[in-house]
């Protein structure tokens, strides 16, 4: 936990637009949340991928402030199908301090969609998360994992009504810290366990429009000592303000005979950690909810798990297809234009007549009969993660240049290889009048 914080509160803030600019990288996004920080990086084809990883660790040292040496020793590197499978079991929740929480899944999304609006976030990352999401979801349909709701935050009231001697919070008093995306979650769980009395407080100003929206009562600077001196709970969730010290706690519940439950939900801290030594009041913090936090049975995390490993294999047997896109679309062209040219040199020496349709229409069957076997061997190849070895068969039989198609390709977002543009061989006179047959055009090989 202390390392995350140096992390978060180095000289420059560590964005995905940041690590984007980065030579090699042609696409970042950052999930930084309170008990994990990554980056997901998508490499340029032409870069070195442990040359690029080191320029990261440069940034990431830079913007923090921590040694590239305590970083290398902190941080885990993984690729591939890997890679895919953690981000896959992160979106689940089954990496999380509060196995199954549901909390992560939006976490993700943020995380993607904030590196989309700096442009920050690639084709091949977009699709990453998007998978990740769907993941998650199918193994919240298909198990019983998470079921019960629990969350960082549900585990900690439970601690703190545990504190407190209350099976509910009927008849309790909380203020909550903050107005992020954490806050917002907090309150949104307060008002689902009928919490009758929530105020928040935001160093930033902007408590009022953001309790009003959600049932809450906004608190001022001036307000805060008289809220604090009749709470029963005082959630953090900001982190960005200043720390409350013990001496803030002693003059704010000066007088107060109840006892105060403090929470410290924020990475960076929202109170000094001498406070829970004052008579009267508890602090319970993140690392108190991770020792906390429940275990979900075995047999359901283990099906969670296999559910995660499939959906990872299907995504990266999916992305090797992809990778032969331009080659599937080069091996079309290149058929195409030899029909095409073979059809005009009919139509040339015998004109408009049914020997030069009949051999136009034997012509568009012998292609379609030549593509098919192909593009299946590529799919094949690509599952079976040999996807080098199709492309150079096509080089080495067809001269095809395969490399200008990926890199006109690179940084696009490109879906299955289809045709995009239909050549008309059909009869001129037919032609002319916008009569095309359905079989006068060679549709795209399955």
């Amino acid at each position: 936990m202390e390392f995350l914080a140096r992390l978060g509160s180095g000289p420059v803030r560590i964005t995905s637009d940041v690590i984007a600019n980065l030579d090699g990288v042609a696409g970042a996004v950052v999930l930084a949340t309170c008990n994990r920080f990554e980056v997901y990086c998508d490499v340029t084809p032409a870069a070195d991928p442990d040359i690029t990883r080191r320029r990261v660790l440069g940034l990431i040292s830079a913007c923090s402030g921590i040694s590239r040496e305590e970083l290398g020793r902190a941080l885990d590197c993984l690729s591939g199908t890997a890679m895919t499978e953690h981000l896959f079991s992160v979106g689940a929740g089954l990496d999380s301090a509060v196995v199954g929480e549901r909390e992560i899944v939006g976490q993700l999304r943020r995380s993607l969609a904030s590196a989309q609006e700096a442009g920050a976030a690639s084709g091949s990352l977009v699709r990453l998360f998007q998978a990740a999401s769907r993941a998650a979801r199918e193994v919240g349909s298909l198990t019983a994992l998470g079921e019960a709701g629990r969350s960082m935050v549900s585990v900690a009231l439970d601690l703190a009504l545990s504190k407190l001697g209350c099976q509910d919070l009927s008849g309790l008093s909380v203020v909550v810290i903050g107005t992020g995306a954490y806050a917002g979650s907090t309150l949104a769980l307060l008002a689902a366990r009928a919490c009758p009395a929530v105020a928040v407080f935001s160093w930033s100003g902007r408590a009022e429009a953001f309790a009003s929206a959600r049932g809450a009562t906004g608190l001022t600077s001036e307000d805060l000592p008289a809220a604090v001196r009749g709470a029963d709970v005082v959630i953090g969730c900001s982190g960005r303000g200043p720390r409350l010290s013990s001496e803030d706690f002693r003059a704010f519940r000066k007088g107060a005979g109840a006892p105060l439950v403090v929470v410290d939900l924020a990475l960076s801290r929202d109170f000094e950690p001498e406070a829970g030594e004052l008579p009267g009041l508890d602090l319970i913090t993140l690392e108190h909810v991770r020792l906390a936090s429940p275990r979900e049975q075995t047999d359901v995390v283990r099906h969670a798990g296999e559910l995660v490993r499939q959906a990872a294999l299907r995504f990266e047997e999916d992305r090797q297809v992809r990778l032969l896109d331009p080659a599937i679309v080069a091996l079309r062209e290149h058929m195409q234009s030899v029909l095409a040219g073979e059809v005009a040199r009919v139509k040339n020496q015998h004109g408009c007549t049914a020997t030069a349709e009949a051999v136009e229409f034997a012509l568009r069957r012998v292609v379609r009969q030549l593509l098919h076997v192909p593009t299946s061997r590529a799919r094949e190849l690509a599952a079976a993660g040999r996807p080098d070895e199709y492309t150079a068969a096509l080089e080495t039989l067809f001269g095809l240049d395969v490399t200008a198609g990926v890199e006109a390709a690179n940084g696009k977002e490109t879906g299955p290889a289809v045709e995009t543009e239909k050549i008309p061989l059909g009869c001129p006179a037919r032609e002319c009048q916008g009569l095309l047959a359905p079989e006068d055009t060679l549709p795209a090989a399955s």
